[in-house]
């Protein structure tokens, strides 16, 4: 039992050493290839047929703006800022008003990209950059 506080204290502080993602690493165009419902039972994902179809896609930009396009379409847009591995995202809406939600980043490797919406209804995706 003694061994065992020390050695949670070792974990803690090794994972909070990670270094936090900058907006710079997300920059640029990241294709949908797969988007999943892990808390739905039982767990689902759209189709990849649906996904090729669709193309959907997310995208940062420099002035820390981020887009989603699904078929074509604009699906929404906004600003965004990094917390951690936490994307703070404010939703412009229709009539000048906005929501704020977050994304949890838990993969990104300058190529690959997986994030997460949090909650009941979550969901993941899992994007390359182009």
């Amino acid at each position: 039992m003694k061994y065992i506080l020390p050695f949670v204290a070792f974990v803690l502080l090794i994972q909070s050493c990670k270094p936090a993602i900058k907006s710079a690493d997300l920059y640029g165009t990241w294709k949908y290839l797969k988007v999943e419902n892990p808390n739905e039972t039982p767990p689902s994902s759209i189709p990849q047929d649906e996904l090729q179809v669709q193309a959907p896609y997310i995208k940062f930009t420099k002035s820390d703006s981020l887009i989603i396009v699904w078929g074509n379409k604009l699906l929404t847009h906004g600003k965004f800022h990094m917390d951690g591995n936490n994307i703070s995202y404010t939703e412009s809406l229709p009539g000048g008003s906005t929501r704020t939600f977050p994304f949890y980043i838990s993969k990104i490797d300058g190529k690959n990209l997986v994030f997460e919406t949090l909650g009941e209804q979550g969901t993941r995706v899992t994007a390359v950059k182009e």
